[in-house]
């Protein structure tokens, strides 16, 4: 038998194999959550459209959560109203894998190419990882659009952007229509001098607004008036989901969190985030800005759910490129792929769900807020690459 038939048999048997301990993985790590907030956003459909109900005024049976998204995502989530509920599952589901899919082809071939590696070998191995991380089966499990939203900001940053296209802005306005925190996208096209991508994030963000506001213009009123302010809709602040500066802050104090701490906090860290993403841009390295913007929008975002964190998977799978790039067997590549396998890992563990009841002394603070430290160190230390925009500079 050839070579690289041996290879290739070596490469199903290990993906297969992979696959396998993932799935084993998730049958017993994988909280359930039963797509719950997919069923908030379903009701709030269903109450809208079929009950004659306002879409904002709605709640799920036995919470205090509804529907928490602009109008502009009400017009794009209206076909599920019209859909049985197995089936909002199917489009759900399959509409996060598919863009997950995508989005790791398009961060994981670089690396493959400058690694020799072989490409749908690390694409494969790629999808079993993100399957186990935490964030991403969160996502899946809850029923959330992080995906999607990633998805239309990488677009951008990932393909228009570095090609000039003059389309470039659509997706993170798009992306901000949906769901305001991409918004600090079009901040970051703004911090690194690109006006032109920025003016059309705005312009799509506010075209697709007033379109929601003139064809909804009752539910329009209601959210920029009302339940975009009501804080009460998202949940507890000090929850130990919650892996933002705003968490941090309030599980020190939950009876009164510090406003004043909190907004310092989040200055120091907007002001890291524009020097380190002007240095990335100056790189041509847009991958490393779309990472370095994903984990500050964790970080300064008020509410950052555990599965909000599928922003940082970008840094997570550049860290990797980094270190692949440096010199065989250099304390730089063991030390780069070591922080990958170790970041991967906690957010991979549910680490922080360990002091879910009890986040008081040193150990809560530091163990409750683990993700938050990986957020920091992504930000602060993630490798610029400054051959990125040329990566046939680079030797396999």
């Amino acid at each position: 038998m050839a070579q690289g038939a041996r290879r290739t048999i070596g490469q199903v048997v290990a993906v297969v194999g992979l696959a396998v301990a993932v799935t084993a993985f998730l049958s017993v790590a994988a909280v359930r959550h039963g797509f719950f907030d997919l069923k908030v956003y379903y009701g709030a459909l269903n109450f809208w459209v079929h009950d004659g109900g306002e879409i904002y005024d709605f709640l799920k049976p036995g919470t205090q959560y509804g529907f928490t998204y602009p109008p502009f995502a009400a017009l794009v989530m209206l076909p599920m109203a019209a859909l049985p509920w197995p089936a909002a599952i199917v489009v759900s589901v399959t509409a996060s894998v598919a863009v997950s899919v995508v989005l790791l082809w398009w961060l994981v071939d670089p690396i493959a190419r400058r690694a020799g590696w072989t490409r749908w070998f690390a694409l494969a191995v790629a999808v079993c990882l993100a399957a186990a991380f935490e964030p991403m089966r969160e996502t899946v499990n809850f029923g959330q659009v992080n995906m999607l939203l990633l998805f239309l900001v990488a677009v951008d940053l990932l393909r228009l952007l570095p090609a000039g296209n003059r389309w470039a802005g659509v997706g993170i306005g798009l992306a901000t229509a949906i769901k305001l925190t991409p918004g600090i996208f079009v901040v970051y096209l703004l911090v690194t001098g690109r006006w032109r991508a920025a003016l059309t994030a705005v312009g799509t963000a506010a075209g697709t607004t007033l379109v929601a506001a003139a064809l909804f213009p009752d539910a329009s009123r209601e959210f920029w008036t009302s339940a975009l302010w009501n804080t009460g809709r998202v949940g507890e602040l000090a929850f130990v989901s919650n892996q933002s500066l705003r968490g941090v802050v309030a599980r020190l104090n939950p009876e009164h969190p510090s406003t004043l701490a909190w907004a310092a906090l989040v200055l120091a860290t907007l002001a890291a985030w524009a020097w380190r993403s002007r240095a990335a841009a100056a790189a041509g390295d847009e991958a490393t800005g779309l990472a370095l913007t994903g984990a500050v929008m964790c970080l300064v975002s008020p509410v950052t759910w555990v599965h909000h964190l599928v922003w940082l998977l970008p840094g997570l799978i550049l860290l990797v490129d980094n270190g692949m790039a440096a010199p065989a067997r250099s304390g730089r590549r063991r030390l780069l792929l070591a922080a990958a396998i170790v970041g991967y890992g906690l957010l991979t563990s549910r680490i922080v769900w360990a002091w879910e009841k009890d986040f008081t002394g040193v150990d809560g603070f530091l163990g409750s807020n683990t993700y938050v430290w990986i957020s920091l160190a992504l930000l602060l230390f993630l490798p610029v690459r400054w051959w990125a925009a040329q990566p046939s500079s680079r030797p396999a």
